[in-house]
This record gives structure tokens, sequence and C-alpha cells, in this order.
């Protein structure tokens, strides 16, 4: 059964397509099998992974709307080598188009159970907003990694996004627990992200991964030629940062993630 993975921040520009596209390259690589879903309208994620969104006929948009299912949609993409269900402008709609619709919150859940066991992971990009969207995203996730820089602003974002995952697990997704806070876009040389960045390892503990993604012009190249850092310079410190953290993942042990999980929301709240 696969590990479903929303990947989300209400806070735009803080590394989560960077994040849902290079994790699912370094998971291929590490011989996982990989499904990336792009939930975000600005279809990022599916032209970082080399395909044209201007041109697809079918989309998450008509999986989330039950006119098409996941297998219908989705593609292998040659760049990433996982499985992507893409998206495009058409998915702004469906937040409109789904308000009454049954099970509104659930209906990315439903479509992935056909396809769930085919895969070792299935990593969601969700939209930089607590939206309809994103509820689909957490209400079919196991769990949540949240991408953050190390600011002020950032830290005030984070105990609204722990507050709207614990009403989803008290209310839609009683499995839903916080994976872990990715720290993104570093630079060491600022005495800011410094501080924020020892802050969160004093109070957060483990559920902060070791792993560091550091601002990186590779990171930022890549997007513009549709392929993940991985296969634009895999000797980059941007790409090594995103296989250390696909390897950390991978070692973890879960079974002490379950029980401080409490615990570590309401140090996120305070």
């Amino acid at each position: 059964m696969a590990k479903i993975l929303a990947i989300t921040n209400q806070k735009g520009g803080v590394g989560k397509t960077t994040t849902s596209v290079n994790l699912a390259a370094s998971l291929e690589a590490a011989q996982r099998r990989v499904l990336l879903i792009d939930l975000d309208p600005q279809g990022n994620a599916t032209m970082g992974s080399g395909v044209d969104k201007r041109v697809l006929q079918h989309t998450v948009y008509q999986v989330l709307l039950g006119s098409r299912s996941i297998a219908d949609v989705r593609v292998t993409t040659t760049s990433g080598k996982y499985d992507l269900v893409p998206a495009n402008r058409d998915l702004a709609g469906a937040e409109i188009e789904m308000v009454d619709l049954p099970q509104r919150e659930t209906r990315l859940k439903a479509a992935l159970q056909a396809v769930e066991k085919e895969y070792d992971f299935i990593l969601i990009d969700c939209p930089p907003a607590l939206n309809l969207l994103t509820l689909n995203g957490l209400c079919a996730a196991h769990a949540v990694m949240i991408p953050m820089q190390c600011e002020y602003y950032a830290l005030e974002g984070l105990s609204d996004l722990v507050n709207t995952v614990k009403k989803v697990r008290a209310n839609l997704n009683p499995v839903l627990e916080i994976e872990g806070l990715l720290r993104t876009m570093f630079d060491p040389r600022n005495i800011l992200a410094q501080q924020v960045s020892e802050q969160l390892q004093q109070h957060f503990g483990d559920k902060v991964y070791r792993t560091v993604i550091p601002r990186n012009v590779r990171l930022a190249e890549a997007p513009s030629f549709g392929i993940p850092a991985l296969y634009h310079d895999k000797l980059s410190k941007g790409t090594q940062a995103y296989l250390a953290l696909a390897g950390e993942m991978l070692n973890r042990d879960s079974s002490n993630v379950g029980p401080v999980q409490q615990d570590h929301d309401q140090k996120l709240e305070a």
C-alpha cells in the first residue's frame, strides 16, 4: 500500500512544487514506484515534469468531477521517470463545481483507492491556499510535509496550517499526521535563517527533517527545461539535498511518529 503524502503550505514561493517534483524523481531513483499528483491550477509540477499543460485533454480536473479515473489521465514522465496526474487552468473551476457534489472533500481519496496499491509513494502537490483542493489533498493523505523558509512570516503561517491539519484529522481524516517540516531555500549566511532554523529544531525535534534544502541555481533552472534537477545537474547541491531527503524519508522509523503527534501539534500551536 502506498504512503500518500500531501506537500502543502498556504504561503506561496516556499519551494513546495520544487520539492514535489524533485522528491518524486529522487524516490524513483531509489527504485520506488512513485505517483505525483498536481493539484495546483497553475500546473507548475506538470510543466516541471516535462508535460505541456496547454495541450492536455484530461487532467486531475476530470478525476475530481468523476468523469475520468486516475488510470485514464496519468502519464509516465520521460524526464523524471515517475507517473504524473497532471493539472492545468481547468482545475481552477473545479472548486466551484465541486461545491454541490457529494463527498466533495474526499473525491481525490476515493479516486486513489483504485491505484494506490500500484505505488510505494503518492505525492500530492497542493495549491498555496487552504481551499477545497487542498482539503481534498489532506483528506487523501496519510501525512503532511510542510516546506518552509526560515523566516518570521513562515512561523506565523505554520500555526494556521497545523490548526487546519488538526481539524481535518478530527472531522474527515483520522489518520492524518504531520510527517515533517522541511527547511527550504536555506542560506547559511543569513543570521535570521540560522536563528529560525535553530528554533524549529529546539521546539519540534524529530518533526524537522535533518536534510536542509539550500538556495540553489540548478534547482531554479531545472523547471525551464521541464526536468527535475536530478536530470539537469545530478552533482548540484540542490540535487544532492533532495536525494538526501528521499534517503531520510526511507530510513525514518515511522513507529516513532504517531505517539508524539499530539504533543508536537501543541508545540506548533504555541
